[in-house]
């Protein structure tokens, strides 16, 4: 980052702060110490005799844009977790600056490894590595780890018991599947352990992650996941749920959680008009996760007939929640794979293989694809810069610090080149980010590319190379007897 001198007056741009329904240009803000000390005409502020102004004229300023649910270490292929079986740390600063080069100041990382996440966490806040702002929540309560049924079962047997045990105890600690034998008691005590360890806030499951039944079984009973908001609430934390059906999505609801994740995927039903009227009721968070309209399209030529009904009902989903004004959150489960892993058919046929600018999940870009999928189902300009701030910020209890821009909130602010008031396409005019009171160097980052590097070229050997089945003529045999694809 470079730093501005003590006071700084960002002056000439139209200012749109999240609170009004409309920017107002010619704006001048005042910054001291990395907080907003004033917003106005540049005659009505007073102007210490330290100041540095920077002249934004014909730009856009907006609040430091929040995604509510990434995942840091998102490529948990064993390939992955055994290369950097020592640098996880390395991973999550890396994944937390593409972050930041992209206008995203804060990110709530909704499951990961906690050690490492808070390690991160905690040197970004003292200024030591720079990066987007992280709060974390550890485990998923009721998950097991990456290499369990939960997430991808075939690791077991693979790897080694030694290795597997101790990846899975890295995410799981004592939050994991064994909770669903305990009472409602017994899981309020482990809870309040793993709240203890410094956590910022609670994610658990109220449905399974599809290893069953495409993610239709229930996880905990209705008092086992209140007893759980409880305890977050108990300790000042906010309390969010995984759900993946109607049922799942009601009893979070009634639990009192203050967010739900990826609340518009409830498999092939669409979400009662009763369950819709709750989220207003209660101001529950809304956290949806669309998908363009073009990549809807793509999508469809991909998947099976079962899974193409569970996506229009999500689809479907998204517009009846706008409709109903229910606060609506920004989140894509943005992470960031390893190139090599892009390339697998259990990537490239799915939601995350889709083509940059329609791939929800892209820690860079998907949140740009967010703003524009959540225009077409028609929700309104202001409303679509509320979700990626705003709304984030009160969801998580955050909202005295950041989601807007006002005098006394901590100065992370996106400099815009085009009106996202115009178009949703235009918060990808990214002309500068300013985090903290501090103009970001965005050429810097990532400072050390790692997964997203490229892939080293083609070692000497590979040129003689032959496989055992080749690529060409068939081979006279029955195809369904060949295992594998060489």
């Amino acid at each position: 980052m470079s730093t501005f001198r003590r006071h700084q007056l960002l002056t000439g741009a139209t200012v749109i702060d999240g609170l009004s329904d409309n920017g107002v240009a010619g704006q001048a803000v005042l910054i001291g110490d990395g907080r907003i000390a004033a917003i106005g005409r540049p005659d009505e502020i007073s102007v210490p005799a330290d100041v540095d102004t920077v002249d934004f004229s014909g730009k856009y300023l907006i609040p430091g844009l929040l995604n509510a649910n990434v995942h840091l270490l998102m490529s948990v292929v064993l390939e992955t977790l055994v290369r950097y079986e020592d640098r996880y740390e390395d991973l999550i600063i890396e994944a937390a600056q593409i972050a930041l080069k992209s206008g995203l100041t804060t990110v709530f990382d909704t499951w990961g490894p906690r050690r490492p996440l808070m390690s991160v966490r905690d040197r970004i806040d003292r200024g030591e590595v720079v990066g987007s702002r992280i709060r974390c929540a550890g485990n998923i309560i009721g998950f097991d780890g990456p290499f369990s049924g939960d997430f991808d079962a075939r690791i077991n047997g693979i790897g080694s018991s030694y290795f597997v045990d101790r990846v899975n105890a890295m995410w799981v600690e004592n939050t994991g599947r064994h909770l669903m034998w305990l009472t409602p008691e017994m899981v309020g005590e482990e809870v309040r352990e793993h709240i203890g360890r410094g956590i910022d806030f609670v994610k658990f499951a109220s449905n399974e992650h599809g290893a069953t039944s495409a993610g239709a079984f229930l996880q905990f009973s209705e008092r086992t996941q209140r007893v759980i908001v409880e305890e977050a609430h108990r300790a000042g934390l906010t309390a969010q749920s995984h759900t993946s059906s109607v049922e799942g999505l009601r009893l979070s609801l009634e639990a009192g959680c203050d967010l739900i994740q990826h609340c518009n995927v409830t498999g092939p039903t669409e979400i009662p008009k009763a369950t819709l009227e709750e989220f207003v009721e209660r101001g529950c968070g809304a956290v949806l996760f669309p998908l363009t309209d073009k990549g809807l399209s793509i999508l469809k030529e991909s998947i099976s007939d079962t899974e193409w009904t569970m996506w229009k009902a999500a689809d479907a989903n998204c517009r009846n929640l706008v409709e109903s004004g229910a606060t609506i959150l920004m989140a894509n489960d943005g992470g960031i794979f390893a190139p090599e892993v892009m390339r697998e058919p259990m990537v490239k046929n799915t939601w995350n293989g889709l083509p940059e600018g329609e791939a929800l999940g892209r820690l860079a870009t998907g949140h740009f694809t967010w703003l524009r999928a959540m225009e077409e189902k028609g929700m309104p300009p202001i409303d679509l810069l509320r979700a990626a701030t705003r709304n984030i910020a009160e969801a998580y209890h955050v909202d005295d610090d950041f989601g807007t821009l006002e005098a006394g909130k901590v100065a992370d602010l996106v400099v815009l080149d085009r009106d996202p008031l115009s178009g949703a396409e235009n918060y990808q005019s990214i002309h500068a980010v300013i985090k903290g009171g501090e103009r970001v160097d965005l050429d810097a980052l990532p400072e050390r590319p790692l997964l997203t590097a490229e892939l080293p070229g083609p070692i000497e050997e590979e040129s003689r190379f032959k496989r055992a089945l080749h690529h060409g003529a068939r081979l006279p045999a029955c195809p369904s007897c060949l295992p594998g694809s060489q």
